[in-house]
């Protein structure tokens, strides 16, 4: 997979994100049979720049922990259904992650900095491949995988209340 990372602010680099990056999006691939994937583009900001993209975007004026931008259009025609595979070399998308937030939540939750970013990271990922929470049904298959993937990576459930962290807050 081509993995396109733009550090605009430097605290990812210093914290480590492009290593983790890497594994998180590899693992969701892996985890979901998607092979030889085109370009995803990873966009490593700052609160003000993230909602600047948010208002632009989604109308939102404020900052948020991860934005997404589909390549395609991959979600199932069913609620609960799992999205099609991308197509071999068929790019995936852009990611947006806020370090500020993205901080501020891991401090809130007593995780480590680069765990919740790997959460974040697995979940817009999940997005790229038509996934999403819009429903009940497709929540809790966006959920379940979420929780094997982050699994896979020997990390806990972050939907866990008694203890696994803070819960994404859909705002991606």
């Amino acid at each position: 997979m081509d993995m396109d990372i733009v550090i605009e602010d430097d605290r990812w680099r210093a914290a480590g994100l492009e290593a983790a990056a890497e594994r998180a999006v590899s693992a969701t691939l892996a985890h979901l049979g998607v092979e030889s994937p085109g370009e995803l583009v990873l966009l490593a900001c700052d609160d003000a720049r993230i909602a600047e993209l948010n208002e632009t975007f989604r109308g939102k004026a404020a900052p948020t922990n991860v934005l997404s931008w589909p390549a395609a259009e991959r979600a199932a025609s069913e609620p609960g259904a799992r999205p099609a595979r991308p197509a071999t070399r068929e790019d995936l998308g852009d990611l947006a992650i806020s370090f500020d937030t993205c901080r501020r939540e891991a401090e809130t939750g007593g995780l480590p900095l680069l765990q919740h970013a790997t959460h974040l990271l697995v979940h817009g990922t999940l997005h790229l491949l038509g996934y999403d929470h819009e429903n009940d049904a497709d929540g809790d298959l966006m959920e379940s995988v979420e929780v094997a993937i982050l699994e896979g990576l020997g990390l806990p459930n972050p939907y866990d209340t008694d203890g696994g962290g803070p819960v994404s807050d859909g705002k991606d």
